[in-house]
C-alpha cells in the first residue's frame, strides 16, 4: 500500500507549530530505584473533565521514556512565569535536576515542585504510539492552582500570558491615523505615569517634598553614598535638573548629609530615610490597588512590556540596581 503521508522540510514544519502558543509543563515521576526524574515538556493537554483526564508526549529517544513508560503515577506542573529558569534546569540532560529544590510530595510519591501555577497528580491510565513519541494519559487523582500568571511557549522563545483587554479609547478618534492620538505610546506611558505619581501627592505634601526630592531620595535609598555627578547621571531620563541647588536644598531639609565613608559623596540621613521610606510605603499601595485592578497576568505582562520599553529607549543611563565596581 502506498503511503500517502506528507513529506514537510522538518525545521519549516517545526517553525510553523510554533505558531501555536502553549504552557511549560515539568513532568516527574520516581524510578523502580526511588529517583526523582522530571522533563520539561509542552505537549500537556487535557482529555476529559468526567472522568478527570490529562496526556501529554515524550520522544521516543528520550533517555527517561523507559522510567516514564514504568510509572504509575506520574505529576504534571504547569509552571508560573516565574519559573523560566526551572524549565530549562529541566530541559538539559545530565544533571541533578532536583538538587537544591523543596518539593511538597514524600519519598515514595512522584515529585511535587512548589510555587508552580498549578499541578495535578495523576496515575497511568493509557499510552499510545504516536509517531516518534510516546502519548502518556493519566487519570487526575488531585490538583491545585493558584493566581501565578502562567510561562508560554510560542514561536520558539517564552512568553507572557495576558488577557486581551476590551477597548478603551474614550473619543471616535481614538483609533484614527492622526499625529497625536490616545493609542500613541508616549501618551500612554506618560498619562500612566502621572497618574500613579498622584496617589502619591498626598504623603509628598506632607513633607514637603518635590518630585525632585523625591527623585534623589528614591536613588538614595536603592543605592548610597553616590556623589553629585553620580546623582546627576542616573537622574538624567526625568528631564530634571539635579544640580547644586537641588542638592542643597535637600540637605537644608535635613534628608541629605556628606557622606563620612566616600569623600564628596551624599548619603540618606535618618529623616530622609524615614521620609523616604513612607512615600514608597504609598506607591506600594498604589502598586498593590493596580495588580488588583490588573490582575497578576496582566500585572507581569506590563513589568515585562515596561522593562522592553525601557531597553528599547535607554541611552545608556548606569544601571541602578547593579553593584558598584
Amino acid at each position: 500500500m502506498q503511503s500517502t503521508a506528507a513529506t514537510f522540510d522538518p525545521k519549516d514544519f517545526r517553525r510553523a507549530l510554533g505558531m501555536f502558543g502553549t504552557g511549560v509543563t515539568i513532568v516527574t515521576t520516581r524510578a523502580e530505584n526511588g529517583e526523582p526524574v522530571g522533563i520539561t515538556a509542552n505537549s500537556f493537554n487535557s482529555v476529559s473533565l468526567e472522568p478527570p483526564m490529562v496526556l501529554w508526549s515524550l520522544a521516543k529517544n528520550a533517555r527517561s521514556l523507559p522510567v516514564f513508560q514504568n510509572a504509575d503515577t506520574w505529576n504534571v506542573h504547569i509552571l508560573s512565569n516565574e519559573q523560566e529558569a526551572l524549565s530549562n534546569r529541566f530541559a538539559r540532560a545530565g544533571e541533578d535536576k532536583f538538587s537544591g529544590l523543596q518539593l511538597d510530595s514524600e519519598a515514595a510519591h512522584a515529585p511535587l515542585l512548589q510555587d508552580c501555577s498549578a499541578r495535578f497528580r495523576c496515575k497511568t491510565a493509557f499510552q499510545y504510539d504516536g509517531g516518534d513519541h510516546i502519548i502518556f494519559v493519566g487519570e487526575v487523582t488531585d490538583y491545585d492552582a493558584n493566581p501565578h500568571p502562567p510561562l508560554l511557549y510560542v514561536t520558539g522563545g517564552y512568553a507572557l500570558a495576558s488577557r486581551k483587554a476590551n477597548a478603551v479609547a474614550s473619543e471616535p478618534a481614538a483609533d484614527t491615523n492622526t499625529a497625536y492620538s490616545e493609542n500613541l505610546i508616549g501618551y500612554l506611558m506618560g498619562r500612566a505615569h502621572f497618574q500613579f505619581l498622584s496617589g502619591l501627592r498626598k504623603p509628598m505634601a506632607a513633607y514637603g517634598m518635590t518630585d525632585a526630592d523625591f527623585y534623589v531620595l528614591s536613588l538614595l535609598s536603592i543605592q548610597q553614598p553616590q556623589s553629585p555627578a553620580e546623582i546627576a547621571s542616573h537622574m538624567a531620563y526625568t528631564g530634571t535638573d539635579i544640580g547644586a541647588v537641588a542638592l542643597q536644598s535637600l540637605i537644608s531639609k535635613g534628608w541629605v548629609e556628606e557622606s563620612r565613608e566616600r569623600a564628596e559623596s551624599l548619603q540618606l540621613t535618618p529623616l530622609g530615610n524615614e521620609a523616604i521610606l513612607h512615600v514608597l510605603a504609598a506607591a506600594k499601595a498604589v502598586e498593590t490597588d493596580l495588580i488588583a485592578s490588573l490582575g497578576e497576568m496582566e500585572a507581569a505582562t506590563l513589568r515585562n512590556l515596561l522593562k522592553k520599553a525601557i531597553a528599547a529607549t535607554d541611552p545608556g543611563l548606569p544601571k541602578l540596581w547593579q553593584a558598584r565596581a
